[in-house]
């Protein structure tokens, strides 16, 4: 394989990261310069700011006529930002689940879920759908800004300290972050373009089709802020922080990106029958997943973080195996679904039982 082809589809995701950090950095200074408070930096600009390498690498694969890479790259990253982010960082400490993220938040990202697969059922997202997803994203931000004043929300002690910086400082450092969101938006335009170009050469040199690399190379590509974030919460000990930033983001890149491309997108996005019988009911049931293991005691832990990463293996091993059609992929396919998935089904509704007489007992030693 050409050694600058590789240099470049690598080029692209350390330009891509780069960007997208350098536009939140720029827009957070702005926007406190403005005098946006730092609830709203931290609810807008810094939780959808990390999905930027998503927007940028699907609006540009939909404009380029490579549709399926667009929707590809979201369902791969929702994929792994539950099953591999979230993993890791369970492995790293017990995740603690905030209630409202149990009680309102993951019941929105499932239900956004089901509502591409099922304007996805056709195998087209029109315009119409696109437009449809982004009046439902912007509906979902304005009643969580509005929820928030009424609630205690966390904002990262990095973006409260560029915020009470940033207020004190005008005129001059305006137009600075001003050229750091113009410096980031072109990294990241520049990052999509040899990302997608490059993965698609890729892809087709291995014989391996637009889906199999969007859900794979392009999706962790553009997942590495994500992971990246959540690393840093978790050492700063923000475990809220870290599993919140990602339900939100898998939210928005289902409503906002999918949205964005469907709409940018001449003819429309075209969902290849794959998708629609496979990796979307896939994202589907890893976001149901989330329900049962979150509402088990409020919190993540060690061992289900393994299980999340674990399935993330296999969900990768099967799309390679399925790729080059190997001989092996029925013996796999069901192990899947005879013995890997009822297993798991069973450690999860034993922890779920446990979690629940404990509750019990404790509601019980309360009342007595």
């Amino acid at each position: 394989m050409d050694a600058i082809l590789i240099a470049k589809l690598l080029g692209g995701l350390v330009v891509l990261t780069f960007g997208a950090e350098t536009l939140v950095r720029g827009a957070s200074h702005l926007a406190a310069a403005w005098g946006l408070s730092p609830l709203i930096i931290g609810l807008t600009v810094v939780a959808y700011g990390t999905s930027a390498p998503e927007l940028a690498v699907s609006l540009h694969a939909s404009l380029a006529g490579n549709p399926a890479i667009a929707v590809a790259n979201v369902v791969g990253a929702n994929i792994f930002n539950v099953l591999c982010v979230l993993g890791i960082c369970a492995l790293m400490a017990p995740l603690v689940i905030s209630r409202h993220l149990v009680r309102i938040d993951v019941p929105i990202m499932i239900g956004a879920s089901l509502v591409l697969w099922g304007l996805a059922y056709d195998g087209e997202l029109s315009w119409i759908d696109g437009i449809v997803l982004l009046i439902t994203i912007v509906i979902y931000t304005v009643w969580s800004i509005k929820m928030s004043r009424k609630e205690s929300v966390d904002v990262p002690a990095d973006v409260l300290q560029e915020f009470e910086a940033a207020r004190t400082q005008r005129g001059g450092h305006v137009v600075k972050h001003l050229v750091l969101m113009i410096v980031g938006l072109a990294m990241l335009l520049l990052g999509a373009q040899w990302l997608v170009d490059s993965a698609i050469v890729v892809a087709r040199s291995f014989g391996m089709s637009d889906v199999i690399v969007g859900l794979t190379v392009v999706a962790v590509g553009t997942s590495l802020p994500e992971l990246t974030t959540s690393i840093v919460a978790i050492i700063r000990g923000q475990q809220d922080i870290a599993v919140g930033h990602i339900i939100g983001s898998n939210i928005f890149n289902i409503l906002g990106i999918v949205g964005v491309s469907a709409v940018a997108a001449p003819d429309g996005l075209i969902v290849a029958p794959s998708m629609i019988d496979m990796d979307i009911p896939i994202m589907v049931v890893v976001a149901l997943a989330c329900l049962p293991i979150f509402f088990t005691g409020l919190k993540i832990v060690r061992w289900e973080g393994l299980i999340f990463l674990l399935a993330y293996v296999a969900y990768t091993a099967y799309l390679i195996l399925d790729a080059y059609d190997h001989d092996g992929l029925h013996s796999f396919r069901s192990m899947l679904q005879y013995f890997a998935l009822p297993m798991a089904a069973i450690m999860v509704t034993s922890s779920a039982v446990k979690a629940l007489r404990r509750r019990e007992g404790r509601d019980q030693t309360d009342a007595g």
